[in-house]
């Protein structure tokens, strides 16, 4: 039980219970878990999204908008909210006045976690990839876990699910602070970077939490962290965190890779070893060096919860990747479209180095919706170094993730910093239609084609391939280009 808006919350008990914002990957996961544990559960949202419809085919109940009708209509007895959704919103309001308890996503799926042996997967970047490798891992060695992640897990289907396991895995959210709500009996940090810039005003602040966070894991048990990250490393030389499972390149740390082979069109092989002992041959479908640290943290877990590495590595074998994660969406012409949920200047970077391992030849059109703008007015200089290797940068407006508009702050910054940097082949376009019709009139074939980040863009992928089917109809899987 948690006390949340003065009241006690026993999330065992059956009840009714409305989710504001559900059509996020993290509450829509809630969602399923909620619905799952015999909750009657109903949602509201402002747009329509990919996990709605998810949501739709679960029979969960859901409203678009939000109004304080919604409190007559579904009659609940909680509601949870993002942490985008302001305290002082009509609906929200109406609820306390009513006497219907209010709390945030992270303070529900908290209790539903702590009370588990939770494996708590935090860091800026890697997330949702590096736990929804630990889920796999466990599902496939019979531990029945129940798994709560930001993204959906190709392998399962789903970004949540109950198991009846004692084991669950959860990627805890650092945006807002709520991941120090969690205490995880394996925790990891795969890397520690300044983001959520509404947030953290520095850099030194998100260290910070990360300090609090890995301080309320329970104790003595391990944190693993990848040690060649800076900000892992600024942390860790506190010298106040004691029990640490470190993870990188080479044999100097407990969990190290050696002998790495990208493979053309996608894919790593690379040999894993532990306290410079070599354990086997590890094989990835994914691409890029981030997914083989990220595959690295996953075995670490996977050891601190008895699972043998042969286990463990004949599951990452296996291995799709997260939807949204450098996904193939199709080809035609022999022209590849790819799709990234990267926001984040270091996760487009690691995107784009996975592309030139995997494609190494072939022209990259970038499609990039900027997320937040307070992220856009800190990052823009570091968003156009990040695009800057591409043959060509097409730039959406920013999507807004509910933030006020920052006046002078547009896609404008980012393209104008390529122009500085005589990275004249940046369009600006004001829609998705624009950006499409740009795309395929610049790409041949040989191409490659990402559209990159957190907003609604994943529906632009779709929609460049099939306009490129259209333009040609004859076109099919061609040989890929290495």
């Amino acid at each position: 039980m948690l006390r949340a808006d003065n009241a006690f919350i026993d999330i065992k008990a059956p009840k009714n219970i409305h989710l504001m914002g559900i059509g996020g990957a993290g509450m829509s996961g809630l969602a399923l878990l909620l619905d799952s544990m015999g909750h009657l559960v109903s949602g509201c949202d402002m747009e329509n999204t990919f996990y709605l419809n998810r949501i739709r085919q679960q029979g969960i109940q859901v409203a678009m908008g939000h109004h304080r009708e919604h409190l007559d209509a579904f009659i609940p007895d909680l509601i949870i909210h993002t942490s985008a959704i302001a305290q002082d919103h009509p609906e929200l309001i109406e609820a306390r006045r009513r006497g219907i308890v209010v709390a945030r996503r992270a303070e529900i799926l908290s209790i539903i976690f702590n009370g588990r042996e939770g494996v708590g997967v935090a860091g800026t970047h890697g997330k949702t990839t590096t736990s929804s490798m630990i889920s796999l891992i466990a599902e496939r060695a019979g531990l029945q876990p129940t798994v709560a992640i930001g993204g959906e897990l190709s392998d399962i289907g789903c970004n949540a699910k109950l198991g009846v396991g004692n084991c669950m895995v959860a990627e805890l959210d650092e945006s807002d602070g709520s991941f120090e709500l969690f205490s995880p009996s394996v925790t990891i940090v795969t890397n520690i970077d300044w983001d959520h810039i509404d947030h953290y005003p520095s850099f030194d602040d998100v260290v910070s939490a990360f300090g609090r966070f890995a301080r309320g894991r329970k104790k003595e048990t391990p944190l693993i962290a990848c040690a060649e990250d800076l900000g892992v490393q600024k942390l860790l030389s506190t010298g106040k965190i004691r029990n640490v499972v470190t993870y990188g390149w080479g044999s100097g740390w407990t969990w190290g890779a050696t002998d790495i082979r990208y493979q053309g069109g996608g894919g790593v092989i690379y040999t894993a070893g532990k306290n410079g002992r070599i354990l086997g041959e590890v094989v990835l479908r994914v691409s890029g060096e981030h997914n083989v640290l990220n595959s690295l943290a996953a075995l670490a877990a996977s050891d601190c919860i008895g699972i043998p590495f042969e286990s463990a590595a004949s599951a990452l074998a296996m291995f799709k990747g997260a939807k949204r994660r450098f996904q193939y969406v199709g080809e035609t012409n022999d022209v590849i479209v790819y799709d990234d949920y990267g926001h984040h200047p270091r996760e487009i970077a690691a995107t784009m180095a996975a592309i030139a391992h995997a494609f190494p030849k072939r022209p990259v059109h970038v499609v990039f919706q900027p997320h937040r703008y307070t992220r856009t007015e800190a990052l823009f200089q570091d968003f156009a170094r990040a695009l800057s290797d591409s043959h060509r940068v097409y730039l959406l407006p920013i999507y807004s993730a509910d933030e006020t508009p920052i006046p002078g702050v547009s896609s404008f910054l980012i393209a104008d910093e390529l122009i500085g940097m005589n990275k004249t082949d940046s369009l600006v376009c004001s829609d998705f239609q624009e950006a499409s019709n740009l795309v395929c009139d610049s790409v041949k074939p040989g191409d490659l084609v990402l559209t990159i980040g957190a907003g609604n863009i994943e529906y632009l992928s779709k929609q460049i391939l099939g306009s490129l089917q259209k333009r040609f109809p004859v076109a099919g899987a061609a040989a890929v280009v290495a």
